[in-house]
């Protein structure tokens, strides 16, 4: 069983960034896949990042291509999601997600509680 925690969210002005973590307690996390998605108030959960275990690709969705970056640290057991020049269409609980076999979609095995992050104009 893999139990992941967010942490990193919170209320942020237009323009600025925030940093989300995402770490494991249990199983270590260095040999799933690991994805941000995020979902609006009214609207379904939707894809931002992913990064695979193995080569460290990295996928973005194109609304954040640029502005958001993946990243792991498999010593730490934790998945990053770098967030800069945030927008306030950006606000929205963000979830980590992870899977052994496939990049996460919104169908992945495994799911953090969500962490809000709320960007101000």
């Amino acid at each position: 069983q893999v139990q992941l925690v967010e942490s990193g969210g919170g209320l942020v002005q237009a323009g600025g960034s925030l940093r989300l973590s995402c770490t494991t307690s249990g199983r270590t996390f260095s040999r799933y896949h690991a994805g941000w998605f995020r979902q609006a108030p009214g609207t379904e959960r939707e894809f931002v990042a992913a990064i695979t275990w193995n080569d460290g690709n990295t996928y973005y969705a194109d609304s954040v291509k640029g502005r958001f970056t993946i990243s792991r640290d498999n010593a730490a057991n934790t998945v990053y999601l770098q967030m800069n020049s945030l927008k306030p269409e950006d606000t929205a609980v963000y979830y980590c997600a992870a899977d052994r076999v496939v990049v996460p979609t919104t169908h992945a095995v495994y799911w953090g509680q969500g962490t809000q992050v709320t960007v101000s104009s």
